[in-house]
Order: C-alpha cells, then sequence, then structure tokens
C-alpha cells in the first residue's frame, strides 16, 4: 500500500510538471534564449532553493549542513553543470531528429542510463535478483518511449508539404543521434546527483529532517550545477543574437506578463521534485522501487505530456491507429512501473 502511495504522490507532480510548457506561449517577444534563462531562475534557484528550507532540521542554517558534505557537495553540483548541458542537447537533438524520434532516444537514454548507472557503481548484478528485475523494468520503460515515438512519427506523416521541407531541412540522422545519445546520457547526470547526495540527505535524517523533505536540499545542489551551464549558454546566446535589449526594451505591461509567466512555468517544472522525495520515502531503503524512481519519473512525465498534447488537441487530425499506437505506448510505460513491485 505504501508502495502504490510512492507512486500516486510521484505521479501528481509529474501531472504538474507535464504542464510547464503551457506558460510559455503566454511569452511575448522575447528570444528562447532570454526566456529560458529568466525561468531558470525560477526553476532551478528560486523554487529549489525555498523547497531546500522545508528540510531544514531546527537549529541549523542551509550553509551549515552542506558544509558537512565535504568533497561530495562539488561532486553534486559537477553532476547538476552537467545535466543542465543535457537539457541544452535535447534541443539539438529534436532539430537533427525531429521532435518524436529526437525526444524518444534522448529520454529513453536518461531513462535507461539514470537507473542502470548507479545501480552499476554500486556492484549491483543486473543478470539476477533485483538487478535483474531493474534491467527488466526499464527496458519496458524504453520500450514505451520508443511506442509513443513510433506514433509521433505517423502524427508527422500529417504535415503539410511546406511543413514536411521545415521539418526535415535540417535532418541529419548521425549526427542527430550522437546528440541525442549525449544528451540522454548527460541529463541522466541528475540522477547521478541525486544518489551522489543520499549520504547527506540520510545525514539530515540524522539531524531530525522531515523524512519527506530530506531530498530536497540535494535537488537545490543539482539544478544549481544546471543554471551555470545554461548560463553561459544563454548569455552567450543573448550576445550572438544581440537579444539582451530583451531583459529591459520592453513595455512595462508585456514585461509584466513574460514574468509572470517565467515564474509560473519555472514554477510548475520544479513542482515534480517536491511530489518526488516524498513519494520516495514510501518506497523501502535499498529497494528496487527505490532503484527505480528516476525512471518512474520519467515514464509519468512523459505519460502525463501526452496526456496534455490530446487535451490541448495536439493529435488532431490523427487517425485511429495513431492514436492507438500512442496508448499502448502510454499503457507499457504504466507496466513498467509495476514490475519492480512484482518482483
Amino acid at each position: 500500500m505504501k508502495t502504490i502511495v510512492g507512486l500516486l504522490i510521484i505521479g501528481f507532480g509529474s501531472m504538474l510538471q507535464s504542464s510547464s510548457y503551457v506558460p510559455i506561449k503566454k511569452v511575448k517577444t522575447w528570444s528562447w534564449e532570454s526566456f529560458w534563462l529568466i525561468q531558470g531562475i525560477f526553476a532551478w534557484l528560486v523554487f529549489p532553493y525555498f523547497g531546500s528550507l522545508l528540510a531544514i532540521p531546527e537549529g541549523y542554517t542551509l550553509v551549515q549542513l552542506y558544509s558537512m558534505m565535504d568533497g561530495s557537495l562539488w561532486k553534486v553540483i559537477a553532476y547538476g553543470f552537467l545535466w543542465g548541458i543535457g537539457g541544452l542537447g535535447f534541443g539539438l537533438s529534436m532539430r537533427y531528429l525531429g521532435v518524436s524520434l529526437g525526444q524518444s532516444i534522448g529520454f529513453g537514454t536518461c531513462s535507461a542510463f539514470g537507473t542502470l548507472i548507479p545501480a552499476l557503481m554500486v556492484g549491483k548484478d543486473l543478470l539476477s535478483g533485483d538487478g535483474l528485475g531493474l534491467l527488466i523494468g526499464v527496458s519496458v520503460s524504453i520500450a514505451g518511449i520508443i511506442v509513443i515515438g513510433y506514433a509521433g512519427s505517423l502524427r508527422s506523416k500529417n504535415l503539410t508539404h511546406e511543413q514536411k521541407i521545415a521539418a526535415v531541412k535540417d535532418f541529419a540522422l548521425s549526427k542527430g543521434l550522437l546528440v541525442a545519445l549525449l544528451a540522454g546520457v548527460m541529463s541522466a547526470c541528475f540522477s547521478l546527483g541525486i544518489e551522489e547526495g543520499d549520504a547527506f540527505r540520510l545525514k539530515l535524517l540524522t539531524l531530525g529532517a522531515n523524512p519527506y523533505f530530506a531530498g530536497l536540499p540535494t535537488i537545490l545542489l543539482i539544478t544549481f550545477g544546471g543554471f551555470l551551464s545554461n548560463l553561459m549558454y544563454c548569455l552567450f546566446q543573448n550576445y550572438k543574437n544581440k537579444s539582451f535589449s530583451d531583459y529591459y526594451k520592453l513595455s512595462k505591461p508585456v514585461l509584466f506578463n513574460n514574468l509572470i509567466f517565467c515564474i509560473l512555468a519555472g514554477g510548475l517544472w520544479y513542482s515534480q521534485f517536491i511530489p518526488f522525495v516524498m513519494g520516495k520515502s514510501f518506497f523501502e531503503e535499498n529497494s528496487l522501487m527505490m532503484a527505480f524512481s528516476w525512471s518512474i519519473l520519467l515514464s509519468l512525465n512523459i505519460v502525463f505530456s501526452n496526456v496534455w498534447g490530446i487535451i490541448l488537441k495536439e493529435w488532431v487530425g490523427t487517425n485511429a491507429k495513431t492514436i492507438a499506437i500512442l496508448i499502448t505506448g502510454m499503457i507499457i510505460l504504466i507496466i513498467s512501473l509495476i514490475i519492480p513491485n512484482l518482483i
């Protein structure tokens, strides 16, 4: 029963995160790099900071707690920096491969590496016992992602001739596969950062931290690292595209509008992590479900993102076969969440 409660809580966070892209459509005039940087300030700094305050034991400050981490603090930040690069790589993978194929490969590799690498690092045997169950669960989730990606490729066939030309003008299979694989591996560093900071989470518990929120200070370090890599890229793009004026040349109403929707987008994106660490607290320490939790989060993010796509009529015009394949992929992902609990 506790496992089901944990899954429901993580699912709630995924539902919120999957809607984080909706406010993007309300941002006016700004270039992509300007929007990305401003929403990132809230998604990767402001909200994670306030979230981490929920985990501070009485009588301590956040700085005091971080001082107990020694060298692992910088390792967690470094993993976050690499994760941030991976997030940028997803954009390039979709440019070279298209949205469906690029996201399928990127999310699939992120899910696989982010789940299996930590298991291998602690010496888990993936060919027997819990290790085999973990490998099976990850394999099934990747299968679901591939099926959803296939549905996306079928949907693209309904594009107009002009849209098809625009979609494939930069198509480069070899380059795109390499970028998507690298993006997935780099994005998996978020999971590695969580694993590196797990000893810190356990330390916070011994100091009296709320068990539901003890993982949030580690999340802050990871997102801070990701913010640094994204900050460097966005400022470079501002310089290259001469878009620094985005930050100060807008009328007050438009500037206020953009700021509000950037805050909303950042808040919705971060909102996945409070339920994520809360949901994990319902899983047994060192259990198969705990090891599979990263794959669970990504799988649910994909499921709810496609639910939003259906609600917002992004799949209007596609035939029944395509919708059936999409739903099949979502069902496979949901089945993958159950497998570790059955083994």
